[in-house]
This record gives C-alpha cells, structure tokens and sequence, in this order.
C-alpha cells in the first residue's frame, strides 16, 4: 500500500521477476486492488497491489474501504507500505495516510510491516553521501510511521518497522553476478526478500482480516459501557441529593410552629 505512483507494481513485478501486473506511464495507479499468486513446491505466495491512498489531496477511504473488502478472510503475512527514496521531505499527508491504514487494520499490522522506498539509484544531495541521504529519509520517514501508528517511546526498539531501498527501472545497475544492485552494492532483490521472510517468521501473528475488521467498532458498544457508570452517577449524584432535600423539607414542615 501507498500513494499512487510510488512504485507498488514495478515492485510486484520485481519480486516475481516477471510483468505480472502492468504498469504505464501515463497511469500512476492500479484502479482495484489485483492479486498475483505464484506457486513453487507445495508454497504459494499471494501479492495484492493496490490502488494508491490519496485522491485529490486527501485519503481517499473509499480506496482503502475497497482493499479491506478485497482482503475479506484472508491473512496480511506481511505489508508493503512503499514510498519513494527520491522524495526528500515527509509531510502531514504522510502521517494521515499511516493513520488511515492503522485505522483501518489497527496498530498490530506495523508489526507485519515493512517500509519499501523505491527509485533508490538516485544521486544523494550535494554534501551527503548515499548511505548518509539514505539513513536521515528512513528516519524521517520511521518517525512519521510511529506517530501515525501510535508507537508509544517504550516500544519503538520492539516495534521498529524495517526499512529497505529498492530499483525497480530495468537501467538498474548490475553486479558481476547479474544482480540488480543500488549504488552502495547492496543487491537489493535478495535483501528484500530476505526482510520479507524476516517479517513473516516474526513472533507477532498475521492480521486476519474478517467482518468485524471491515466494520469496524460499533459505536453503540462504548454507549453501552457508558451507561453502568452513568446511572451511578445519577443514583450517588442527583437522586441522592434529591431524597435528601425531600427529607430536610419533611422535617421542617413537620415541627410545631412554637419550636
């Protein structure tokens, strides 16, 4: 998941060495979300690429709305959320499109996530060197995710989301073994598979996600918590008062006028 035109299908595409899914350049996003299965063995891996999460300037809820329905009774092993490298400042869209998608599948998906930045052979600004330019936008761009996924400071050490750089333009350099590389040498296809499956076999459990995630909380269940605690309120707070203003009057209209 993400913005449109960051790189969601090339990156599909690159993960399965094929053109699985098309991409144009005069369409920057996937209209609906599509998934692409490829079996190996008895294993078999399942991609959705989806449709990009802002419209017009905003979230676009109906997207995501349409993702959930699509992901009814399947299992999220792991997230993509993919961003370009290229793009050197994060703003508050950033933090809003975090937010939306914790609330849609809440904060346990960060813990299947990872942040895939593409577009990564890219010339560093003057003054910094690529694996310094690299490091400071995957800070900026970790400590949005932990604002909008609401990691609390006690659990950013064990709730830190991987980070990994990727190229996707067949103009990607190669290594000697035909690797695609970036330009500190990392051969990024094995790394990031590598992350994936890192993710996958990690301690925290799949999202699953079912009717109840779709609809999301029902409103009436925290009025319905809510009402033991007013009628207390009511009973110690006015009816009590009430009797006891009751029982003053009583009293006083009872006396004898020469008491």
């Amino acid at each position: 998941m993400g913005k449109g035109g960051v790189g969601k299908s090339s990156t599909v595409n690159s993960i399965l060495g094929e053109r699985a899914v098309a991409v144009s350049a005069f369409q920057s996003e996937t209209p609906r979300p599509v998934m692409v299965s490829r079996s190996w063995a008895e294993f078999t891996l399942n991609i959705i690429d989806t449709p990009g999460l802002v419209e017009g300037g905003y979230v676009n809820d109906q997207a995501l709305d349409l993702i959930k329905r699509f992901l009814l009774n399947k299992t999220i092993d792991v997230l993509l959320y993919v961003d370009r490298l290229d793009t050197y400042r994060v703003d508050n869209m950033d933090r809003q499109i975090v937010k939306a998608i914790t609330d849609s599948f809440g904060r346990e998906i960060w813990h299947r996530g990872l942040v895939v930045l593409t577009h990564a052979q890219v010339s560093p600004p003057d003054g910094l060197s690529y694996d310094e330019f690299t490091s400071r936008r995957s800070e900026a761009l970790s400590k949005i995710v932990r604002l909008g996924a609401r990691i609390r400071k006690q659990e950013v050490k064990a709730s830190s989301v991987p980070i990994v750089c990727v190229e996707n333009s067949g103009r990607c350099n190669k290594n000697e073994l035909d690797k695609k590389i970036l330009p500190n040498g990392t051969a990024w296809i094995p790394n990031l598979l590598q992350t994936i499956t890192e993710v996958v076999v990690s301690e925290s459990k799949g999202i699953l996600v079912d009717q109840k995630l779709i609809e999301g909380p029902n409103p009436n269940n925290k009025g319905k918590l809510l009402i033991p605690l007013i009628a207390a309120f009511q009973y110690f707070f006015v009816v009590k008062r009430i009797q006891k203003w009751i029982k003053n009057d009583i009293a006083r209209e009872s006396r004898p006028s020469w008491a």
